[in-house]
């Protein structure tokens, strides 16, 4: 592994700690019965370090075709009511614009989540099905 992958690799392994950490305190049950993770082929995801992590931990990695956005639930779900709702906002600051996302955020129902999380699912399976082709609505 090179030297300029370590850093991100733990990066990605530090943010898995806590995920781990917060699933312990919000659904303690989850852990035990075993985590299924979606994640890309990105460098840091499929790095030594990670998949060592992973082993350690023995968290079920689902397969995911190469250069498929159709299994990221920001593109498939988040990005289009963002963008709908800030187009033609203009900010002055970062500020400004993270206190805009997090007001949007904060406003948004459960269920928003909820549909994009399950619709994962079918998603998913269309794209293995079709060994990663584009999945249409």
């Amino acid at each position: 592994m090179s030297k300029r992958i370590t850093p991100f690799a733990s990066r990605y392994c530090r943010t898995l700690n806590r995920l781990k950490e917060a699933i312990r305190c919000k659904r303690p049950g989850l852990l035990r019965r075993g985590v299924v993770l979606l994640h890309d082929n990105a460098t840091p995801h499929s790095a030594n370090l990670t998949q060592q992590w992973l082993q350690r931990y023995g968290w079920e990695i689902l397969p995911h075709p190469a250069h498929s956005p159709d299994l990221a639930p920001s593109d498939f779900h988040l990005f289009g009511p963002l963008k709908r709702h800030s187009g033609g906002m203009a900010f002055e600051s970062e500020d400004d614009l993270i206190s805009e996302l997090r007001n949007w955020f904060d406003n948004l129902d459960v269920d928003f989540f909820r549909v994009g999380i399950n619709s994962l699912w079918s998603r998913w399976q269309k794209c293995i099905d079709l060994h990663g082709d584009y999945v249409e609505k």
